[in-house]
Formats: C-alpha cells, structure tokens, sequence
C-alpha cells in the first residue's frame, strides 16, 4: 500500500533562484532535497574537488600513511585484501594502482564468494604468511574480523584495514548503558562510521576510503596527488555501484568520476561501455548502476571477481575486448538465474506462512548464494518489507537481506546474533550466516523483535509538487540536469497531477511489457506518457476499477471518462528529427 506525500518545505525560492541564477521551481527542488542556506546549494549546484575533505582527518589514518609509508620504502611485500563485490573490487584496483606508482611490492587478493566467504578467514591469512607477505591491507572489509587481525598479528604480521562498514558492538552488560564498539586489533583502523573519527562526511564506500588513503600516500611520499586523479572514476563507480547516498562528497565524487568517464584512457572501461552498448558522452549514474556495475558483479557472483579486476586493469584493447566480452556473457546469465530464483521467492510469499511475517525470511536451498542479494532486493521492492534470501552453502546457510527505510537490519541482526555464525552491513543491506537448523528459529526471533508499524510499511511516494502538463517544456528537462546524478538519496523530482484524463493505452516493446498512453490534465494540455512498471498489472488494475468493456475502448484510442492520478518525470522525446515532451509515470492511483 503506497501513501502519497506532498512535501511542503518552505523558503524564499524567489530570491534562492535570483541568487543562483535558477528558476524558483529548481530553488523548491532543491530545498526539498533539504539543501539549506547559500554554502550547501553552491556546493550542491556547483561543487568541485576542491570541496572534498583532506583524508587525514580521518581517526587512524595518519597512522595508517606512516605504516605504509614505512613498508614501501623497505621494500615490504603488502597484500591487499578486498571483497568480491563492486566496490570491493574497485576499491582494491584503487590500493594497487597508487601502491604500484609508490614503488611498493603489492599484490592483490580478492577470496572467492563460495570457496573463501566475505572478508578475512584464516586461510587467507595463512596464504599471506606462505608468501611471505608482510602487511595486509584490508579494503572494504576488515572491520568485524577480529579474532582474523588477532590470528595474522600472532604470527608477526602486519594490518591496515580500511573500511565503511557498520562497527560492530555489543549492547552494555551489568548496568551498563549504551553500545560498546568492538574495533579489530590491526595496526591502523581507518573507517569513517568509526564513533571516534572526526571525519566530517559518513557515508564514504570502501573505495572512496582507499582513494583517500592513496591520495594521502602520495601527498606524504613526497608526490603530486593529481597524477592519480583518474582513479577517481573508479571511486565513483564503486559509489554507485553500492547505491551509497548521493550527497555531500559522494555527489561530488560521482559527478566528477562521470566527467572522467566519458573522457576516460581506461581499456577496460572503454570495452564494457562498448560491449552493452553505451555512448560514453552520455554516460549516467543510470548507467553505471544498471548496466556496467552488473556486469562487474556478475565476475564475483558467478566466477571470479578477478575478471573484473584484471578488466581495470588492462593494458590494450585485445585484452580488455576479451574480458568485456566474458562479464557481460556471466551478466546475461546471471539475469536468467536471477528470474527463476525470483519467481520461487513470490511463490514463497504467495503460498506459505512466512510471506504472512513483517520481515520476510525466505529459505531458497537452490539459489545461487551469489544471487540472494539481489532476488532480495527485488522482494523488497514489491513487497515493500525487509527481506532476507537465505540459500545452501558448503558451511550451512547463508544470506543477504535488503531492508526498508524505518528498518536498520544490522541493528536487528544484532538482537539475533546467538543464532548466526556471521554477520554485517548497514541500515539498507546485511549478510548473514548460520546452522541450517537455526533457520526456523532465526525468523521467528527476527520477527518477535521487529518493532515495525503499518505505517512504516506503507511505502512513501514523496511528491515533490504537483505540475501541470503544460510545464514540460525543453527548458525544464534542461534546468533539471543541473540535479543530477540522480541516485539513491538524490533521486529524480517526482511531479504529479492528478484526475487526468487516459485518452489512450497500448502496449510496446519487444516484449510487450511496457506502456505508451496518452493523458489530458484539468487545463486541457495533452501529452504523452510512458510507463516502464508493470504493465500487465497497470491494465489489470484499469480493468478492475472500470470494467473490460471500458479498457477495451480505451486501447482502441477512444476515450471514455476513465482518469488517474500519477506521479511522473519528465523528459524530451526526440525522433526523426523533432523533439517533443513527454512523461515518464513513476507511480499512479
């Protein structure tokens, strides 16, 4: 059940946009986005580099420079240790990269997804002391290893972690009040969520974290930090690709890395860009969320995340063609694997007890474990309640879940942490593993605990301001450009009008699965929408509330009093020539 809100955050948007230079419509847009006072909308419109804050404020990482620093010039053997994942990868590319132009010996060890697990074991720590390494350097992951850091300091190594995940804690004993943060015992312990870090902006990825580091390595070895300005794409690619908020630095970040990839020498990057299809001038955080960043995934869920690193990394086009070509080949698969495990998760639901829970635990023994993530994800959103996909695995059972807003799933992990061998995450996002046994237990327990009300499942549709259509001009869809990138905490304006009239309806596409119609609002403008959701289940909906013999008439372009409210984008519709508005509904009732 949706629950449609109409924001109404005040101020004075005519003298906002006077200042700027903009329209009072964009000044409200902003404000909305509660971007509040000169500073943060000159920095929200018109932020550069320069804005971003010095790494070294970050708790540890002074340490973690001197450390390094130390070990390069010693000649020390350095493994990085990243995760299998998008940022993982990135954020290990990164590390290399700077590492390698310090003079370091570095290698790089990304564990396998169903062979290693996340983040630090003992065996990959034993591989390290086998080889002679001498200082692991965590990326991504690190922060929960604690008894792993312990182990690798026992033998006389050294430990760098670098991270942007949750701290874990434990909740205060005999009296105590409040959480007790449990940090690893490594050398340097660089995380922004850190309690005790001052630096100003939270919500960095893990590859973000590692450019800081390189950044402040270069700085401190005596070199200039810019001649690794262009591994600045890849921190913004991780930042999408991990759906981090788009505010504050990590806006920056993206909006820069976007203007280095559409210009970027990378092979790599250039071939998968080439491979799905995608013109690098018109690249977007879209893009980089749903088209390359899958396809860099897919190496580490269906095979080895190395492919996508060894991408990065290469070095002419024959290579990088190659390995392009093999990640969106694992891509297209994956997306076949992740329609049937999708299909069993609705079934699930659908048919038995526990799709009836407030926080759905789905045990999927057949799915890929690689995949529980995103067929979560997808529950999630048509659902709209916390999700976890449990599948099989060689050591019991493990998970991922995909929460709601009004739901931090680290947090509720935490209340269950007896039933589960292992655990991390976010408010949005966790892993999890436990006795297959405990399964039952585990979504018992995790429901007893949550504390969600129906309100905070009813998804909120935020409306930014209801827009007639006679207001989608070329001038709007240009000034709306200067939002962008557009992504998870700064998505796109929602507009909304409502009782206009459907004049017609078809569907389109190759499948079939999308929709052309055409509307008229209150003060008589026409225009022509399309509609990417549903389709079967928008006409469906019509059907119910009107009758066949309405919807017939409807598809047959005559119009017969049917109306609906929607919620829509709006965008510039060019063919053969002529440019023309047109919407793209988002939502309707």
């Amino acid at each position: 059940m949706e629950r449609w809100v109409l924001l109404r955050k005040g101020a004075d948007f005519a003298a906002i946009g006077k200042k700027f230079q903009i329209s009072p419509r964009l000044a409200c847009l902003i404000r909305n986005r509660d971007i509040v006072g000169e500073d943060a909308i000159r920095e929200y419109l018109y932020g550069t580099i320069s804005d971003l804050h010095d790494g070294m404020l970050m708790k540890d990482m002074d340490r973690a420079v001197e450390v390094l620093t130390e070990k390069i010039r010693a000649g020390a053997r350095i493994r990085i240790i990243g995760d299998y994942d998008i940022d993982g990868i990135c954020a290990s590319y990164i590390l290399w990269e700077g590492l390698e132009k310090l003079g370091a010996s570095a290698d790089v060890c990304i564990p396998d997804r169903i062979a290693d697990g996340y983040g630090l074991n003992r065996s990959l720590i034993d591989r390290a002391f086998m080889d002679q390494v001498d200082t692991v350097l965590t990326c991504d992951n690190g922060i929960a290893a604690q008894e792993e850091i312990a182990y690798a300091k026992s033998l006389g190594m050294t430990v760098v972690v670098t991270d942007h995940h949750e701290i874990p804690f434990e909740e205060g004993t005999d009296g105590e009040e409040g959480k007790r943060y449990l940090l690893p015992p490594a050398d340097a312990v660089v995380d922004p969520k850190r309690e005790d870090c001052p630096y100003p902006f939270k919500g960095l990825c893990g590859a973000a974290v590692a450019y800081k580091l390189t950044e402040a390595l270069h700085e401190s070895m005596g070199r200039d930090a810019c001649d690794i300005d262009y591994l600045m794409e890849a921190a913004a690619i991780a930042t999408v690709g991990d759906v981090m908020d788009l505010t504050g630095e990590n806006r920056i970040l993206v909006k820069q890395g976007l203007e280095m990839l559409r210009r970027t020498t990378n092979p790599g990057l250039r071939s998968l860009m080439e491979c799905t299809g995608l013109d690098p001038q018109k690249i977007t955080a879209y893009h980089i969320g749903f088209v390359l960043g899958p396809c860099m995934n897919a190496s580490g869920r269906l095979d080895t995340a190395k492919r996508a690193l060894s991408l990065l990394r290469a070095r002419n086009k024959r290579e990088a063609d190659i390995l392009a070509g093999n990640l969106k080949a694992l891509n297209d698969s994956r997306r076949a694997m992740t329609e049937e495990a999708v299909k069993q998760a609705v079934w699930q639901v659908e048919h038995t007890l526990a799709g009836k829970d407030r926080v759905l635990v789905l045990y999927l023994p057949d799915c890929h474990e690689s995949l529980a993530g995103i067929v979560a994800g997808r529950i999630r959103e048509r659902y709209y309640r916390p999700v976890y996909v449990l599948t099989d695995s060689k050591d019991g059972v493990k998970g991922s879940g995909r929460s709601i807003e009004a739901y931090h799933m680290y947090e509720e992990l935490n209340k269950c942490r007896d039933l589960l061998t292992r655990f991390g995450g976010h408010r949005l996002a966790a892993g999890l593993s436990m006795r297959a046994e405990d399964v039952g237990q585990f979504r018992e327990r995790i429901n007893r605990v949550c504390a969600l009300s129906d309100s905070d499942m009813a998804q909120k549709v935020r409306i930014d301001m209801q827009m007639p259509f006679a207001c989608v001009t070329e001038e709007l869809t240009e000034e709306l450009k200067m939002l962008e990138p557009f992504g998870k905490g700064n998505e796109k304006p929602v507009f909304a009008e409502k009782d206009a009239a459907l004049l017609e309806v078809r569907f389109i596409g190759k499948n079939k699965n999308m929709l052309k119609l055409r509307l008229r609002d209150s003060q008589g403008t026409e225009i022509d929408a399309l509609y990417f959701g549903d389709a079967q289940n928008f006409m469906d909906d019509l059907r119910r509330r009107y009758g066949e013999e309405q919807v017939m008439a409807l598809q047959n372009g005559r119009e017969n009093g049917i109306r609906i409210s929607i919620t829509y984008y709006p965008e510039i519709n060019e063919y053969m020539g002529v440019r023309t508005p047109q919407i793209v509904i988002t939502h309707y009732m």
